[in-house]
């Protein structure tokens, strides 16, 4: 069986790979978080599209073919695929965060393979954080359960725009369209709950192990109308998931060469976050609120009279007033909010509790200042039952509701508006650790 596998799989390996790629279509790169609990299939699921791409090393296929046969295995165990650590292998949960690359002919993927256990919530939220869509994986055996609440949570407060709940393991319940619709429903009724009314949600009916409605139809599933997964995610455009907001410049670094032939030069290195910048352009510089408009916008020894979101460039202006690093650009009447208090919810990701009065540092894009807890207003229960107000403490993996008092002014927009302006990170002084990641009201 294995053998046959591997066969096929060599006459076909040719057919889709990262080398065929058009060269326009490498620049088109998807990023996907996936989500489930321990055995839902996350490495079964991601193992099956890198095979079924044809994405695999003929190494690590062998790899994977031998140790299925050491396991007595007429299969091949494709969780074998992103197992990477000897330790999750021996436990079988994953426990850190792993990046998988793989593409077909119209689309390059990452995918972020975050943990399933619930004592490792903090790293879903850390994959998730910069993903433009996501996999949350459902044993059809046993429903919706508590994990389930919480990834789906997560995926609201991350505000990602496109989530797929695939129901995995559908041939264990024999394809059963009633189970399928059992969960259907009860996410949907969890979606019905939630603040953010903006997210797609798909449901496929899937056996990661077989292959059934990953990247081929399944017969098994004649009364399901739908996509298979790849061919849903192919669908997606990187472009258009991303959020588009107001235009963001955080300074990075000034630039002042202080050459013979660049004498006067004076740019402002940093990357377009929100929106678009165009020469001539009337721009705020906060925090001070000094006007002035766009003069030149460079990337190496070019000039371009337009920059877009994403674009990480130099900018020069009109007049010469004083910018330095933590600074923001922003467009004339699109000015964030600055001020030194703030609320947010936040997802705790330190042993030690998080209680009010105690002091972190805040990371702001590129700035950062001092940071007091004001109020510990609540917790927030990830099955949107409600929260439970003026805990004492939040302790590893719950999520809050917190407010903030600043040593200086930020400029920030709330994380719903600006998902890059919106959020920042806790450290602890005394450990140098990241203690919470913070999304702002």
């Amino acid at each position: 069986m294995i053998k046959g596998l591997k066969l096929q799989w060599r006459k076909e390996s040719n057919k889709v790979t990262s080398n065929n790629l058009p060269k326009e279509n490498k620049m088109k790169v998807l990023k996907i978080a996936t989500a489930g609990s321990v055995d839902d299939g996350k490495s079964t699921l991601i193992g099956r599209i890198l095979y079924d791409t044809k994405s695999l090393t003929d190494d690590k296929l062998e790899a994977i073919e031998e140790k299925s046969r050491q396991r007595g295995f007429d299969y091949l165990d494709f969780s074998l695929a992103t197992d990477g650590l000897v330790a999750e292998r021996e436990q079988g949960i994953t426990i850190d965060v792993a990046h998988i690359y793989f593409s077909t002919p119209s689309k390059s993927f990452i995918i972020a393979d975050t943990p399933g256990h619930i004592e490792y919530t903090r790293n879903m939220v850390t994959g998730a954080s910069t993903a433009q869509a996501s996999i949350v994986l459902i044993d059809a055996r046993n429903g919706v359960i508590e994990q389930t609440y919480r990834h789906f949570f997560i995926n609201n407060l991350l505000r990602i725009k496109d989530v797929v709940i695939a129901v995995n393991k559908m041939d264990l319940v024999d394809f059963s369209e009633e189970k399928f619709n059992t969960i259907k429903g009860e996410i949907e009724y969890l979606a019905s709950k939630s603040e953010y009314k903006g997210q797609n949600l798909t449901f496929i009916p899937m056996s990661a192990l077989q292959g059934d409605n990953v990247v081929h139809k399944s017969e098994n599933t004649p009364w399901y109308k739908g996509e298979t997964l790849m061919h849903h995610l192919e669908k997606l455009d990187a472009e258009d998931i991303n959020e588009i907001s107001q235009t963001r410049f955080p300074v990075q670094t000034v630039i002042r060469p202080k050459t013979e032939e660049y004498h006067d030069f004076r740019g402002y290195a940093g990357k377009i976050y929100g929106g678009d910048f165009e020469v001539g352009d009337e721009v705020a510089v906060l925090p001070s609120l000094t006007k002035s408009k766009i003069k030149s916008i460079n990337f190496f020894d070019k000039e371009y009279q337009k920059a877009k979101r994403g674009s990480s460039v130099t900018i020069t202006l009109e007049d010469n007033v004083n910018v330095s690093r933590g600074d923001m650009l922003v467009k004339s009447n699109e000015e964030p909010t600055v001020a030194k208090q703030l609320e947010a919810t936040i997802c705790w990701m330190d042993k030690e509790p998080l209680l009010a009065s105690q002091k972190y540092y805040i990371k702001h894009g590129v700035n950062d200042a001092q940071a007091k807890i004001t109020q510990l207003s609540s917790i927030i229960k990830t099955d949107f039952s409600g929260k439970e107000e003026n805990p004492s403490e939040l302790v590893l993996n719950q999520i809050g509701e917190i407010q903030l008092k600043l040593s200086k002014p930020l400029a920030f927009d709330a994380y719903k508006n600006n998902k890059s302006n919106g959020s920042f990170i806790l450290i602890n002084p005394k450990t140098n650790n990241t203690v919470g990641v913070g999304f702002i009201k």
